[in-house]
């Protein structure tokens, strides 16, 4: 294993997975950095089959071993919305800002105990040999009533902790990597990379 190449052009994730991954002292590349671009069509029904699709993808056209994430945010009151869709809730092209407002909107007048949501991260290792390896991690919370903290990205900023009185966007980088369902996650297909090795 010469490299891994994470499929994705996401900056604020890369650097939460190469802290996470950084221990297994194999360089991890961006799609960006690897110079590959590719158009790959997310039609999974599930977190884990959005995730198989792109690190297959990407594993076919370089032979390398290849992890991908799809990853989201589960709102229960909204029957799990925006569920596999958060990236492209409202548009691609629509920003945090006006999805996280549309969120609180939505859910004005909703007591705490009907606010429950989780962050979900499935993560799938695709691997030259066809293998592909496979863990998951979720973080459970509330929909804060307005955005708050600066840190993160996408919707940690209306993401609340209770019982750390906090958002994930309040939460410094390394607290915010040990609580993560992406952390999570990572922590758990890096065990399953380092039993191959």
């Amino acid at each position: 294993m010469e490299r891994i190449i994470f499929a994705t052009g996401n900056e604020g994730k890369m650097a939460e997975i190469r802290a996470i991954l950084e221990d297994l002292g194999i360089p991890v590349l961006s799609m960006k950095e690897a110079g590959i671009t590719a158009d790959i069509v997310e039609d999974g029904k599930s977190f884990e089959e959005n995730a198989d699709i792109k690190a297959r993808v990407i594993m076919e056209l370089t032979g390398d071993v290849v992890l991908a994430d799809d990853s989201g945010l589960e709102i229960d009151y909204l029957n799990g919305e925006p569920g596999i869709y958060s990236a492209r809730y409202m548009g691609e092209d629509t920003s945090y800002e006006i999805k996280n407002k549309n969120l609180i909107d939505r859910l004005a007048g909703v007591p705490d105990e009907k606010r429950t949501a989780r962050f979900v991260c499935a993560i799938s290792a695709a691997l030259p040999d066809g293998t592909i390896l496979r863990s998951r991690g979720t973080i459970e919370g509330i929909i804060g009533y307005e955005a708050k903290g600066e840190h993160g990205f996408g919707y940690d900023p209306i993401f609340y902790l209770p019982e750390y009185g906090c958002t994930t966007a309040e939460l410094s980088p390394e607290k915010k990597n040990e609580l993560s369902h992406r952390g999570k996650a990572l922590r758990l297909i890096k065990e399953e990379l380092k039993r191959m090795r």
